[in-house]
């Protein structure tokens, strides 16, 4: 990306309406359960994520270096723990007298589209990077990604196109004590989400197991 791009394509919309779909940070205890879902993306489901071909693996070591410590991963979870979306906010290096700007790409398996996942995971990510100091919001895809193009275009992005590619930026106001309270609450509410769907899948598992059947597929 170019920071200096960034600075002069700034659209007026600070980002998303809120969807009622909670959004979890993951770490690296995560990181199984992330490789299996970039995994279950096809083909051309890789190439519109990552913008080439991409075989698994490639993804095998995308995953084994995301650096939780500089990163934010972001996901989304079924009633059976299966991660249906994520969401990779990457912090771009920072050049002096110049906006300090992150990178976000995401995901979503087919059973999981048109639910408002992508929406959230940007707004999550949005709410985030505003708290961190992050100027402005960075996506680059390929023109063919329609599903993207969508959200970037709904969430008020300022976009150009070139040779196949789209790059769009969203700027974001500095933080406040609001938008601290939102992502504090909104961390708490998808643990208390994620620790109920938890329990849930073990009362299920005791339940099929005394009654001698096989559980459910996730």
């Amino acid at each position: 990306m170019h920071n200096k791009l960034a600075s002069k394509h700034l659209p007026s919309k600070p980002y998303l309406k809120r969807r009622a779909v909670p959004v979890r940070e993951l770490n690296a205890g995560h990181r199984e359960e992330i490789l299996q879902h970039l995994l279950q993306l096809n083909e051309e489901d890789r190439r519109l994520r990552f913008g080439t071909q991409t075989p698994d693996e490639v993804i095998q070591r995308y995953v084994e270096h995301l650096d939780f410590n500089k990163d934010t991963i972001f996901g989304c979870f079924n009633l059976n723990l299966k991660l249906i979306g994520m969401a990779h906010l990457a912090y771009l290096p920072e050049i002096k007298g110049q906006v300090r700007a992150a990178e976000f790409g995401v995901s979503v398996l087919p059973e999981g589209r048109s639910q408002g996942f992508g929406t959230a995971l940007l707004q999550r990510s949005a709410v985030h990077s505003r708290n961190t100091r992050i100027e402005t919001l960075y996506v680059h895809c390929l023109t063919s990604n329609k599903a993207m193009m969508h959200l970037a275009q709904k969430a008020g992005m300022s976009i150009e196109y070139a040779h196949g590619d789209a790059d769009a930026y969203l700027k974001l106001p500095p933080a406040n004590p609001s938008t601290i309270v939102e992502e504090a609450a909104n961390e708490q509410w998808a643990d208390m989400d994620y620790a109920l769907k938890q329990n849930l899948k073990r009362s299920n598992q005791a339940w099929w197991w005394f009654l001698g059947r096989p559980k459910l597929a996730p």
